[in-house]
């Protein structure tokens, strides 16, 4: 099969390979939820009640409202890129679980495929979790804030494909440190989840533009706010286009490191 080819390979096997995934998460779920959002609580309260009691912002939203969605867009950006990264290198180097299912007449593209939209649903497990942290705290603003989930789904889908495009260069774990050192965690910092992007500058505006947490982020917080014309839709459109691209070069990248 060319390499270049993408659909032709696709099979039902995309959703076999999804339950696959949902049935071995069911024995570890737990631990995998408390490490994917504790991290984003702590950011919560640390920086939104500690940092927040010197900070003032324009209106009536105090800093823990602001930061609160872009922390529910981080958690499902570091839970979809734990996922494709660690997870899907463990699958295929380490239990060879790759190797079993293509045995069957799964394809390279159904794997891919399937752990990917499993990083989708991770993404949104850990955005719910974040959303009830907010519905306690009584940070939830609108009713809209249930479209988060489906812009969540489209981030974690983005953030899976890179973590996949990540695996099929890793020759071990420790490569992984460039991944979330260089890629992941200054998103966290750059995407204007702590403080507005606005008047920081062109430059700087612009370049945070091209990451795609930004766009996680503004379209959260828009939503949580009662705004969904036009940033929410737009976030979404961005989103959608990224993971169009990037989801076949996934593939690709893949097929390229386990089919000789």
């Amino acid at each position: 099969m060319n390499g270049a080819s993408l659909l032709p390979d696709v099979s039902m096997g995309v959703f076999r390979v999804w339950r696959r995934n949902l049935d071995s998460f069911r024995g570890y779920y737990l631990a995998a939820m408390v490490a994917n959002v504790g991290e984003h609580l702590i950011y919560l309260l640390g920086m939104g009640i500690g940092v927040g009691a010197y900070v003032r912002l324009g209106g009536d939203a105090s800093y823990l409202q602001f930061i609160a969605p872009g922390l529910v867009a981080s958690s499902a950006m570091w839970s979809s890129s734990m996922e494709c990264t660690y997870g899907a290198f463990t699958r295929m180097n380490e239990q060879k679980t790759y190797d079993a299912v293509l045995a069957t007449p799964c394809s390279v593209a159904d794997v891919v495929l399937g752990d990917i939209l499993w990083g989708g649903c991770r993404a949104v497990m850990s955005a719910f979790t974040m959303l009830i942290v907010m519905a306690v705290f009584g940070l939830i603003g609108s009713p809209l804030f249930l479209w988060i989930l489906p812009l969540m789904f489209l981030t974690g889908l983005v953030f899976s494909a890179l973590g996949m495009m990540a695996t099929s260069l890793s020759p071990s774990y420790f490569f992984f440190n460039y991944h979330f050192t260089i890629v992941v965690t200054p998103m966290i910092f750059l995407s204007g989840i702590f403080f507005p992007r606005e008047g920081v500058g062109a430059a700087f505006g612009a370049f945070t533009w091209l990451l795609p947490l930004t766009h996680a982020v503004e379209g959260a917080r828009a939503l949580n706010e009662g705004r969904f014309f036009w940033t929410a839709p737009r976030a979404m459109a961005w989103l959608a286009v990224a993971a169009v691209i990037l989801i076949p070069a996934a593939v690709r990248m893949i097929r390229g490191r386990i089919v000789k």
